[in-house]
C-alpha cells in the first residue's frame, strides 16, 4: 500500500571564505613576505535517511535550509575555518529530484544512507598561494567560490504502518477520520469506501505514523470476493492491523462471528497474514445494547485485550491512540 508523500525544499551550501591578503610584519622584518591564508571552504547540505522519520510531515514547518559559509583566511597564512555541514533528515525510501527539472538526484532506500545534495564553495587562495619568481610580492588573493542553490522535490512512498480491518460498516472510515487528518467519505451502506483512505496519526511528543483504512472484506474475499484480493495484498505491507468490529451488530447466537470471518479471510488468502499482530476494537459502544454484545465478547476471548470505543462519539478514542503509537514505536524496537 504505496501512496506518495511529497514536500518542496530549498537548500544551500555555504560560501567558501575568501583568501588573506597580508604580508610578514614582524620586528627586525618590516617588509617580510606575502602570508595570506586561504578562505575556509562551505558547508555542504546532506539528506539523510533515518528510521526515525516516518513522514515528511517536518517539512510542513520549515522549507528553507542554508548551510554555513567558510571564513575568510587570515594573516600568518591561516586558513579560514570550513563551514559546517548540515544534515536533514528524511524517512528512509524518499526520492530526492529537482524539482525544476525532474530528474531524478538520489534515492535513499537504506536507513543511515546520505547524498551531498549541494556542495559548499571552495575556499580562495591568499596571496601567500600566487608568489613567482617573476612576482615576488602579489597583492590579490582569490574570492571564495559561492555556494550552490537547489529546489528540491522530496517524494516519499509510504508504507501504512498501521491497517484497519473489519466488515463493512464496522466504522473504518469514522475511525481514521477521528484519528487522523483524513477526511474518508462516510454513510450507512457496504463498500462506502472503494479505495484505501491514508491519514497521518500525530501525538504530541512521537513521530507520526501513517493509518490506512482498508475498504471492508466480506466472506470469499480471498478468493475475490467483494474487494477481494485487490486490498488483501495490501494488508501484507502494513506492520500491524486494527481489527475494528461493530459491536451493536455482533450475532448474539455466535458472538464471535465477524471476528472469525475476517481472521478466515486472512488465513486463507496468507497464513503470514493471519498471523501478523492484531489489536481487537469494539466500536459502535454508544449504541445501548453494544455494550451487552461488547462483554459476551470479551469473555469469548478471555486471552485477548479488547479496546471499546465510539469513533462516532470520540469515547475511548483518545486513548486508543495513545496504545497505537506505544504498540508501533515498542513494535519498532523489538522488530
Amino acid at each position: 500500500m504505496k501512496f506518495i508523500d511529497e514536500a518542496v525544499i530549498t537548500v544551500q551550501s555555504g560560501a567558501g571564505g575568501s583568501g588573506c591578503v597580508s604580508f610578514r610584519r614582524e620586528k627586525f622584518i618590516p617588509k617580510g613576505g606575502p602570508d595570506g591564508g586561504d578562505g575556509g571552504r562551505g558547508g555542504d547540505v546532506i539528506l539523510v535517511a533515518t528510521n526515525r522519520k516516518r513522514t515528511l510531515q517536518h517539512f510542513q514547518y520549515k522549507r528553507d535550509f542554508k548551510a554555513p559559509k567558510g571564513t575568510n583566511g587570515a594573516r600568518r597564512q591561516m586558513t579560514g575555518k570550513s563551514g559546517e555541514s548540515i544534515k536533514i533528515e528524511v524517512p528512509v525510501g524518499t526520492t530526492i529530484k529537482d524539482a525544476q527539472t525532474g530528474i531524478v538526484l538520489f534515492d535513499l532506500t537504506k536507513n543511515e544512507e546520505h547524498f551531498v545534495v549541494a556542495r559548499g564553495g571552495m575556499g580562495g587562495q591568499g596571496n601567500q598561494r600566487f608568489v613567482s619568481s617573476t612576482h615576488r610580492s602579489p597583492r590579490f588573493a582569490q574570492p571564495g567560490m559561492p555556494g550552490e542553490q537547489l529546489v528540491l522535490q522530496l517524494e516519499l512512498k509510504l508504507l501504512a504502518d498501521i491497517g484497519i480491518i473489519g466488515l463493512p460498516n464496522a466504522g473504518k472510515s469514522t475511525l481514521i477520520s477521528v484519528l487522523s487528518s483524513a477526511r474518508p467519505k462516510v454513510a450507512d451502506y457496504p463498500f462506502t469506501t472503494l479505495t484505501p483512505i491514508l491519514g497521518a496519526v500525530s501525538l504530541e511528543g512521537h513521530e507520526p505514523f501513517m493509518l490506512a483504512d482498508i475498504p471492508g472484506l466480506i466472506e470469499g474475499a480471498h478468493s475475490g470476493a467483494g474487494l477481494g484480493i485487490t486490498f488483501l495484498k495490501h494488508i501484507e505491507r502494513t506492520k500491524f492491523l486494527v481489527h475494528l468490529i461493530d459491536a451493536s451488530g455482533l450475532d448474539s447466537q455466535n458472538i464471535l462471528h465477524s471476528y472469525q470471518l475476517i481472521n478466515h479471510e486472512l488465513k486463507m488468502y496468507s497464513e503470514e497474514l493471519a498471523q501478523k499482530p492484531q489489536i481487537i476494537v469494539l466500536n459502535k459502544l454508544d449504541i445501548p445494547e453494544a455494550h451487552l454484545f461488547a462483554e459476551e465478547f470479551k469473555q469469548q476471548l478471555p486471552d485477548k485485550t479488547v479496546y471499546e470505543i465510539s469513533a462516532a462519539t470520540k469515547k475511548g478514542v483518545s486513548e486508543l491512540k495513545y496504545h497505537l503509537v506505544q504498540f508501533l514505536e515498542s513494535f519498532q524496537l523489538s522488530g
